[in-house]
C-alpha cells in the first residue's frame, strides 16, 4: 500500500489540466485570449483549445502561463467542487466601467464566495437576515420596514458596515485597481444557499461616501432581482434601477421624520449641514438632495445651494471627509483571526486546507480578496491578531457572539 505522500503524488500526476481554471485566471488578470497568446508565444487557437479542454499545454507553455498569470501550478489541475451559482453584479457608476473591469471584478467576487465557503466549514457566520417586502411597496416604506426589522429606529447609522455584517451580508474591501468603483454587490447561491457579497474599493477617502455606497448596494439587494440578466436591460432601465438604489440609500440613511426635524432648523445654511454631517454621517450633497425631495428645501434654494457647493470645491471633497473615521469590514478578517488565535489552523494549515478544497491561490491574492493586512498569510510570519469573542459550536466550527 502506498503511504500518504505517495498517494498524493500519484493523484497529482493523474490529474488533468482544467481549462476552465485557465479561463478564470485569465479573466482574473484582465487578459483577453489574444493578450495571453501573444505574451506566451502561442496562437489564439491554442489558448482556446486549452480553455475548452481539447488539449493541454506542454510543460514549457504551462510554465509561461504560470509566470504571466501568477497562479500556482496546482490551481490549473484542480476540480471545481464548489457549486456556485452567480447572480448579476450591480456596479455603482456602471456607465464608467469597461467590460474588462467588469469581468475582473466578477471573477474576483466568485473567489470571495469560494473562500467564504471554506471559512464557513469552521466559522458560524451571522445568518442572512432580511424581511420580505411586498412587490408594490414604496421605497420610503421599504427603508422604514428594514430599519424596524433591524431595530435601528430613526437614529443615525454610525457604522453601516457593522449593520450589514451583523445581518449576514458579506462585506469586503479590496484593491480593485480602478478608480471607477466605489462599491458593487452580487448574489451568489453557494451549494444551494443564498448569500450577498458587497465589495468596496479600499482607496476611497470619504467615510460618508462609503456609507452611501453601502446603502446603495443594500438598495439593490432588497429591491432588485439578484439573477436578473442585466444584459437584457436598456440603458434607461439600468439608470432607473440606479436611481431607485440612490433613493433607497437616502431614505435608509436619512429617515424621514427625524431628518426633517433636524434639517428644518436651517435648511439653506451650508455651515449647518456640516454639523448634520457629523451626526448623520452622510454627505452634504446627499442631504441637500434628500431635503429637496422631502419638500424642506425648495427647488430654487436647492439649485443655489448646489452652485455654492460647486464654487467651494465640495463636489470633489467636502468638509469632514478627512475627519470622519471610515468603517472597515471585519467579519472575514476576524474569521481568519479566530482560526489562527485559537490554533485551529496555522497559516500553512489554512493554505493547505484551502488547497485540499480546490483553492490553491497565492497568499497575497487571498489577503486582497478578504481585505487582510498584506503579509497576514505569509508562512512563518509572526502576526499580532485581534482576539474576538467566540463560542465553540462543535469540535469543528466556531461562532461569533
Amino acid at each position: 500500500m502506498l503511504n500518504g505522500n505517495k498517494e498524493d503524488a500519484v493523484k497529482k500526476i493523474n490529474r488533468k489540466f482544467n481549462g476552465e481554471r485557465l479561463k478564470s485566471a485569465r479573466k482574473y488578470r484582465g487578459k483577453t485570449i489574444k493578450d495571453l497568446a501573444e505574451e506566451i508565444g502561442v496562437s489564439k487557437q491554442a489558448i482556446s483549445q486549452f480553455e475548452n479542454g481539447k488539449s493541454a499545454p506542454l510543460f514549457e507553455t504551462l510554465i509561461k502561463i504560470i509566470d504571466k498569470l501568477k497562479f500556482p501550478r496546482d490551481y490549473f489541475y484542480e476540480k471545481d467542487d464548489i457549486n456556485i451559482e452567480l447572480g448579476n453584479t450591480y456596479f455603482r457608476a456602471l456607465s464608467k466601467m469597461t467590460k474588462k473591469e467588469e469581468s475582473i471584478q466578477k471573477e474576483k467576487t466568485k473567489f470571495i464566495g469560494k473562500i467564504f465557503n471554506f471559512l464557513d466549514e469552521y466559522i458560524e457566520f451571522p445568518k442572512l437576515n432580511l424581511p420580505d417586502f411586498e412587490s408594490d411597496m414604496r421605497i420610503e416604506d421599504m427603508s422604514i420596514k428594514l430599519r424596524e426589522y433591524w431595530g435601528l429606529g430613526q437614529e443615525p447609522i454610525k457604522d453601516i458596515v457593522y449593520v450589514l455584517e451583523k445581518n449576514g451580508i458579506i462585506v469586503t474591501s479590496m484593491n480593485t485597481d480602478t478608480d471607477n468603483i466605489d462599491a458593487y454587490s452580487q448574489q451568489q447561491n453557494i451549494n444551494g444557499k443564498k448569500h450577498f457579497i458587497v465589495v468596496l474599493g479600499n482607496d476611497k477617502y470619504s467615510a460618508a461616501r462609503r456609507q452611501f455606497s453601502l446603502a446603495h448596494e443594500l438598495g439593490h439587494i432588497v429591491m432588485h432581482d439578484g439573477f436578473l440578466d442585466i444584459e437584457d436591460l436598456t440603458k434607461e432601465e439600468i439608470r432607473n434601477m440606479e436611481n431607485e438604489a440612490h433613493a433607497f440609500a437616502s431614505a435608509f440613511l436619512l429617515p424621514r421624520d427625524n431628518f426633517i426635524k433636524d434639517v428644518s432648523i436651517y435648511p439653506t445654511d451650508l455651515n449647518y449641514y456640516k454639523q448634520l454631517k457629523k451626526k448623520w454621517r452622510t454627505s452634504i450633497s446627499a442631504m441637500l438632495v434628500r431635503a429637496n425631495h422631502l419638500g424642506i428645501l425648495t427647488n430654487s434654494s436647492y439649485q443655489i445651494a448646489m452652485k455654492k457647493i460647486s464654487k467651494l470645491g465640495w463636489r470633489k471633497r467636502e468638509p469632514l471627509d478627512d475627519t470622519l473615521i471610515m468603517s472597515e469590514p471585519t467579519v472575514l478578517c476576524r474569521a481568519i483571526d479566530i482560526l489562527l488565535d485559537n490554533e485551529v489552523l496555522d497559516v500553512k494549515g489554512i493554505l493547505s486546507e484551502m488547497s485540499n478544497m480546490g483553492l490553491t491561490l497565492p497568499s497575497e491574492e487571498i489577503e486582497n480578496l478578504l481585505g487582510l493586512k498584506m503579509g497576514k498569510l505569509k508562512i512563518n510570519e509572526s502576526v499580532d491578531s485581534k482576539v474576538i469573542k467566540m463560542s465553540i459550536k462543535n469540535s469543528n466550527q466556531l461562532s461569533y457572539k
